[in-house]
């Protein structure tokens, strides 16, 4: 079995914040080639929600290639700092969220969260999946 941990870059977007809302995810080996990435669009919500159902859906994902590590990345500094327990969380809804990224992450043998800018390329190919899915849905040509 593979040692090197997988690594899973994820985003979320609302454009209106709340409006129609969409998560992405990437997940990529130790020699960052890419083993999946989806996307999907998650209905009426925040981009904090959806940053965090990109977490939700990237572990769920990882869980189908490995047991092992797995690295978490994320542009969203509020979601990496909740998640990791240095903010404290004020929304019941942020909070349920951050109890189902959590419990997803015990099926692995250690997940870690970083926070990584969003200029990052695993990153902006994540947001530009996103975008793709909310054009979609808006019935926009791309």
């Amino acid at each position: 079995m593979n040692q090197s941990p997988l690594h899973c870059y994820t985003d979320g977007a609302s454009r209106g914040n709340p409006g129609p809302s969409a998560c992405a995810y990437i997940i990529v080996d130790s020699a960052e080639r890419i083993i999946c990435q989806d996307s999907c669009y998650l209905g009426r919500g925040t981009n904090n929600s959806a940053e965090y159902h990109a977490v939700i859906e990237s572990l769920k994902a990882a869980a189908r290639h490995t047991r092992g590590r797995v690295v978490v990345f994320s542009d969203s500094e509020l979601v990496v700092r909740q998640i990791t327990g240095r903010y404290r969380i004020r929304k019941d809804h942020l909070a349920a969220l951050c109890r189902e990224a959590l419990s997803y992450a015990t099926h692995f043998d250690g997940v870690e969260f970083r926070n990584v800018p969003r200029d990052h390329p695993f990153i902006a190919r994540a947001d530009m999946l996103c975008n793709r899915v909310l054009d979609i849905h808006e019935g926009k040509k791309g």
